[in-house]
């Protein structure tokens, strides 16, 4: 390397390193502050709206509703209970105590479809030794005087000609008497009650084991019928059993309707009673004893917008609010009343107008964004 190129490049070196340290102007250092946000995603604006994209309204698949006004009825939530249709299902208890043995299919497991007259299980009744000896020592008694009645009637039969008719007929219906007498008890020493199912359905629960000991009246098996199931609600207020114009219950997001049977006449915790029937398949998706909501409609009038259980949402003073959309890609959260309808649907009385688009799906993922 030529000695003047040298020179200069050492000059650079020692200019640099002396040289003070470069700071930006006021208002132009930004520090350790982070980058800020791009302006094309979702966020919270300043007024609670959230700006939404349609590209992002797209991908979080958000769906809107026009509302309508209408005249709606007055409906109430009551605690129901899903219990067994009485017409529809049964109960299968021995009469008498003793010990389970299998049946001709094996003993019924939960879940599985049997039909009317089907022999379940059976169950041989027990009884204590002193009864079994002295059944043992009647039935010893009456085989022996049913071999002398046999005995007897051949003897009168050789001497048909000579002895009156009546008196064979006699010996022979005595004979037939004690042959009924000994039937009778050797079914009664070691008998074997066949448990049969009384409808047609599913085996609901079943408590029954391959050699348990039962007593009588022990429940073993409760069958159902899973399209036929009876609803019962507890109602606080009496009247309402003749304010009932319609009812229905909420399976998921399906709205199953109601037929009204009647009200009991005792209370029950204070409460009446309503029963209620349900049929139909999605039914199968319930079990007996299983809490369930039912929805009342009753015959008084309620001027509302009907908008989907999915569309409310809660805000952070936990005030119901729904999502309206005001603009392509703009939603705004307004606070509402509602009154349950069906179990699928609530009725809006106040804060919303006929003809506003209410987010209906993704409504949950408008809410959170901040």
């Amino acid at each position: 390397m030529k000695p003047a190129l040298i020179a200069s490049s050492l000059v650079l070196l020692l200019t640099m390193a002396g040289a003070p340290a470069v700071h930006a102007g006021p208002g132009h250092d930004h520090g350790d502050a982070p980058a800020a946000p791009t302006a094309n995603g979702p966020q919270r604006q300043p007024d609670g709206s959230v700006f939404l994209p349609k590209p992002a309204q797209r991908q979080l698949g958000v769906r809107t509703l026009a509302t309508q006004a209408a005249t709606l009825p007055r409906s109430f939530e009551l605690n129901g209970l899903v219990a067994m249709d009485p017409n529809a299902g049964g109960k299968v208890q021995p009469l008498n105590a003793g010990r389970i043995e299998p049946g001709p299919r094996g003993l019924p497991n939960p879940g599985q479809a049997v039909r009317k007259g089907e022999v379940l299980a059976y169950v041989v009744s027990s009884a204590a030794p002193i009864d079994q000896s002295n059944q043992a020592a009647q039935l010893a008694e009456l085989r022996a005087a049913k071999s002398l009645a046999d005995k007897r009637v051949v003897r009168l039969k050789e001497l048909a000609d000579t002895v009156p008719r009546k008196d064979i007929e006699a010996a022979e219906s005595e004979a037939q008497s004690l042959a009924d007498r000994i039937r009778a008890l050797g079914v009664g020493v070691a008998p074997r009650e066949a448990l049969l199912a009384p409808v047609s359905g599913v085996i609901a629960s079943a408590s029954a084991v391959a050699g348990q000991v039962v007593d009588a009246r022990e429940l073993l098996f409760e069958i159902v019928d899973p399209a036929r199931l009876r609803i019962e609600a507890l109602a606080f207020d009496a009247g309402m059993a003749a304010d009932i114009g319609g009812a229905s219950m909420a399976i998921g997001s399906e709205r199953v309707p109601l037929q009204f049977i009647g009200a009991a006449r005792s209370l029950r915790e204070q409460a009446l009673p309503l029963v209620f029937r349900a049929e139909g398949k999605v039914l199968a998706a319930l079990a007996v004893g299983q809490p369930v909501r039912v929805f009342v409609q009753g015959k008084t009038q309620v001027q509302g917008i009907a908008v989907p259980m999915a569309a409310l949402m809660r805000n952070p003073a936990n005030q119901a609010i729904v999502w309206v959309k005001t603009a392509p890609e703009r939603f705004e959260p307004r606070v509402v009343t509602t009154t349950p309808l069906d179990g699928v649907t609530v009725a809006v009385t106040s804060g919303l107008q006929a003809g506003d688009r209410v987010a209906t799906q993704g409504a949950t993922l408008i809410n959170q964004v901040r």
